[in-house]
């Protein structure tokens, strides 16, 4: 998800540097049930709680639309040789229990897609969760580091993160390590065409899956995306997503 002017390592920590630039804090609604995160299909536009995610260096951005599939308002992502996303800046304690669903459909996967390798790090459709830093549980060189990214930036660096993807070469259900960094797990959702251009339901129970990522419990969430890219690959691809949801259940 780059281009040569700008390494896969650069371009994770200017995602989590735009994730932890001044988000809002949203409380937890009265009913458990009711979304964190405003839906597509009542949005009359993505601004203000959607932001567009640019990246240093890269001058080609995924374009994101609000259109009508089907009788539901959803959002079109247009990328080709292209990378940015929306970003929906939040703070949230996960609890026991806080479920993430959404909808999506994509156009097609991409040939040399693979998320094994910094070449192919590129997804035409993926939700990417981000967790607050927690330096108690981090070694001194990566505190350090964190540090200085402060003091240039005046911003704390988020953690871990996960990335809900759908995936070209991987089976469903597994999870690898992202080619340039271990702090971003990456978990196929989806994989391969044979569902392209349907549209699909996903949930995934974000504690869980973070225990299983990273051996340990969540720290607050502070950043929920959606982003399609390709500039890496050098490819296109178009996709569609539904309603992302973000509630707390119980067990």
């Amino acid at each position: 998800m780059i281009n040569h002017r700008l390494s896969k390592t650069g371009l994770a920590a200017c995602l989590v540097l735009l994730l932890a630039a001044v988000y809002s804090t949203l409380a937890f609604p009265q009913n458990e049930k009711e979304s964190l995160l405003k839906p597509f299909s009542t949005a009359t536009s993505l601004a203000p709680e959607w932001e567009e995610l640019k990246f240093p260096n890269i001058d080609r951005l995924t374009r994101y639309t609000l259109v009508t599939e089907n009788g539901q308002q959803a959002v079109m992502a247009s990328t080709d040789n292209s990378a940015s996303g929306l970003i929906a800046r939040i703070r949230v304690e996960p609890g026991e229990k806080l479920m993430l669903r959404w909808r999506w459909k994509i156009s097609s996967v991409y040939e040399n897609g693979n998320a094994r390798r910094k070449s192919g790090d590129d997804y035409p459709a993926r939700i990417y969760v981000a967790f607050e830093f927690e330096p108690d549980k981090a070694g001194f060189f990566e505190r350090a580091k964190r540090q200085a990214a402060a003091l240039v930036f005046g911003q704390e660096l988020p953690g871990n993160a996960l990335n809900y993807i759908w995936a070209n070469q991987l089976d469903k259900g597994t999870l690898v390590a992202n080619p340039f960094t271990d702090t971003t797990m990456m978990i196929a959702v989806e994989s391969g065409n044979d569902k392209a251009g349907q549209w699909l339901s996903a949930e995934r129970d974000i504690v869980a899956d973070y225990r299983r990522a990273f051996g340990a419990e969540p720290p607050a969430i502070v950043g929920v995306a959606i982003m399609s890219d390709s500039d890496n690959t050098g490819a296109s691809a178009r996709a569609w997503y539904g309603d992302v949801t973000l509630t707390r259940e119980h067990r």
